[in-house]
């Protein structure tokens, strides 16, 4: 993941990445992109086996040993996956734990500890998984279904931050030691991906929780913890015991904070980090020119935008958020402010979900206008907006977002307005943000990220219920709109169904309602970049994960 989502996700970032998308009841193929994903893994620990016989020799070959220093753009913060809540740390804790299933290169959902796809009936409310017997944690202990019930009732449970991503199971039963049953409130259609959940070791973390976290996380993962200090690095060794197949080629993995992208790039050309995180668009040529070392990038699971203020002042009236569209051309500022880090995109569906769902594209990128200031004050002065009001934009603390409203800004007073931009910390802003106040914002930028599943892009952000009021408070869409409430409706209804066409009909219709009503107007996705030197072999960079050091289908190593 990269620097500019990572903090719009703080708040709940794993209601966004693992739980939120993916495939229905139909069963694992051909829902997301990833192929067929329907078949039984070989020996553990990572899924099918889709890799010719010269690929598998690679990758299953004995450790070739070597050390990888990775530096991201933020310090993790903890590390037991049923607490945690920034990205970072989540980098970290992939290699750790596992969960059911897992992504595998692309968006497609694989078993990991699981033996083969789940058996699923009573009309998508009922998933029955069963486990391979040969999973262990790293001190020993077999991973049990007791364990997974565990570590997916928890988050609930404890009332942590993560919990409504596991609270549409309504129970969890131990059939047997390796066998475990999930029963649903209702057929919640993105199942799938809440199966990537990751499972703890119930008895070690029941023991002392705090150290868990901070000190002795204990998975059934590649990787084993080594040691932390906040703001410095994390370590990770490779664990020889290691249940599964392959086992990690590398034999330590260091992770370093360096937040300032010039530094981050410094430390790749001079061979102080071996990969880097979070390719800026100013530093992109730069990076390009490093003679050993080359960009890997890939489009992320990812939405960035600006959105109105739809409970108070003038953005209320849909009239006037299309007017502010005529002030301003997102095309030509996604292409001065972000490319080539990133893609301009013309709905809250990343490309790659809206062309899997089949999403009428064409369509909604006729939806947002090209500037034209005429068309923007005729628009005002129907609404009644006086030029003397002054319009307020607020922006988290990243470059692109901020450039995104001060060309907004600058179209406003193109059209004799008054109008500013403030750039706030993450703790002003996302206090702000959800206030629904005009004094607060009239517009803000920001990003969401989410898993392969429209729900992940919608529910959250335009929902009204329980789980999103307070929280995004559905940007207000709904407040003094039928259209919103309409909206907001057919996202937890396809939430709701198991049946993938149904649920494709409703975000259609929905989609194209909100984008014509411009709650929000669509602006860009990011990549997630990576500056990798070339001595590292088969880094694998993931639109979900941010990256894979060892997998069904790659396994890093170095050569120095």
């Amino acid at each position: 993941m990269t620097d500019d989502d990572q903090y719009s996700r703080l708040l709940n970032r794993r209601r966004m990445l693992q739980g939120i998308g993916g495939v229905g009841i139909a069963g694992l193929a051909g829902c997301t992109g990833g192929g067929d994903t329907t078949s039984t893994p070989t020996s553990g620990g990572g899924g099918e086996d889709t890799e010719t016989e010269s690929d598998t020799e690679e990758t299953t070959s004995a450790p070739s040993g070597g050390s990888l220093r990775i530096a991201l753009v933020k310090s993790p913060l903890e590390f037991d996956p049923i607490i945690l809540n920034d990205v970072p740390s989540q980098q970290v804790a992939q290699n750790i734990f596992e969960g059911l299933y897992a992504y595998d290169e692309t968006t497609g959902i694989v078993p990991e500890l699981a033996t083969g796809e789940p058996e699923v009936s009573n009309g998508g409310e009922r998933y029955v998984v069963e486990m391979t017997g040969d999973a262990t944690f790293h001190n020993g202990d077999p991973v049990t279904a007791e364990d997974v019930k565990y570590s997916f009732e928890a988050p609930v449970a404890e009332e942590t931050e993560n919990a409504s991503e596991l609270n549409m199971i309504d129970s969890i039963s131990v059939v047997d030691e390796t066998t475990v049953q999930f029963d649903l409130k209702y057929p919640y259609g993105p199942f799938m991906t809440a199966l990537t959940w990751s499972v703890v070791p119930m008895s070690v973390r029941e023991d002392d929780p705090d150290a868990f976290n901070t000190s002795m996380p204990i998975g059934s993962g590649p990787f084993e913890f080594v040691d932390w200090q906040e703001g410095e690095f994390v370590q990770i060794q490779r664990y020889e015991d290691y249940w599964g197949e392959p086992k990690a080629n590398l034999e330590e993995v260091e992770f370093v904070p360096v937040e300032e992208a010039t530094t981050r790039v410094t430390t790749l050309r001079n061979g102080e980090n071996d990969v880097i995180e979070e390719i800026p668009p100013q530093l992109y040529t730069t990076v390009e020119g490093i003679s050993d070392a080359d960009i890997q990038e890939v489009p992320g699971i990812g939405y960035f935008y600006l959105a109105f203020n739809c409970n108070e002042g003038p953005t209320a009236d849909p009239l006037v958020r299309e007017a502010v569209d005529y002030c301003f051309s997102m095309d030509q500022a996604v292409s001065n402010f972000v490319e080539p880090t990133g893609v301009r995109q013309y709905s809250p569906l990343p490309r790659s979900i809206a062309e899997d769902w089949n999403m009428p594209l064409d369509e909604w990128e006729a939806i947002p206008h090209e500037k034209n200031i005429d068309e923007a004050q005729a628009l005002f002065e129907e609404a009644g907006v006086s030029t003397d009001y002054s319009w307020r934009i607020i922006v988290p603390p990243d470059d692109k977002r901020e450039q995104i409203g001060i060309t907004v800004s600058n179209g406003l007073q193109e059209a004799g307005f008054d109008a500013s931009v403030q750039r706030l910390d993450w703790g002003a802003f996302l206090e702000q943000y959800v206030s629904g106040s005009e004094d607060d914002y009239n517009m803000y930028t920001l990003g969401w990220s989410g898993t392969p599943d429209p729900d992940a892009f919608t529910y959250y952000l335009f929902g009204r219920d329980e789980n999103t009021l307070g929280v995004t408070n559905g940007t207000f869409y709904g407040n003094n709109s039928e259209n919103g409430k309409t909206v907001s409706e057919k996202f937890i209804q396809a939430r709701q169904v198991p049946e993938r066409a149904e649920r494709q009909t409703l975000y259609q219709e929905a989609i194209t309602t909100l984008l014509e009503d411009r709650a929000h107007l669509p602006a860009y996705n990011l990549k997630n970049s990576f500056g990798v030197k070339n001595y590292v072999n088969d880094f694998a960079e993931h639109p979900v994960d941010s990256f894979h050091l060892v997998s069904n289908h790659n396994n890093v190593s170095v050569n120095q």
